[in-house]
């Protein structure tokens, strides 16, 4: 994950991602940089508009959200609740007198 926080930090100083750069800012974040990993870091991101990709990122979650919740059967949530009320309501001191004798 340092690998991406570097390219972020570079592409928001507006800086040329490339080998030497993202080195530069894993070893000044005090992470020891694999040289493999920093290439094919940048070699993924070439032709890649950074920007755009971000702005999609921040949207999908908050997008996919409502999707989530109402891709489940109806009943299945209320069901859930149930269980979990069920539990909290009668359930857990039985055993903790035990432990008191």
């Amino acid at each position: 994950m340092e690998y991406v926080y570097a390219a972020m930090l570079l592409h928001s100083a507006e800086t040329e991602i490339d080998e030497k750069a993202v080195t530069a800012v894993l070893k000044a974040a005090g992470v020891s940089a694999d040289s493999a990993r920093v290439k094919a870091l940048v070699a993924s991101l070439s032709g890649v508009d950074i920007a755009e990709a971000m702005a999609t990122a921040v949207a999908a979650p908050a997008a996919a959200a409502p999707v989530a919740a109402a891709g489940g059967s109806s009943d299945a949530a209320p069901a859930a609740e149930e269980e979990e009320e069920e539990e909290e309501d009668g359930g857990g001191f039985e055993g903790l007198g035990s432990l008191f004798g």
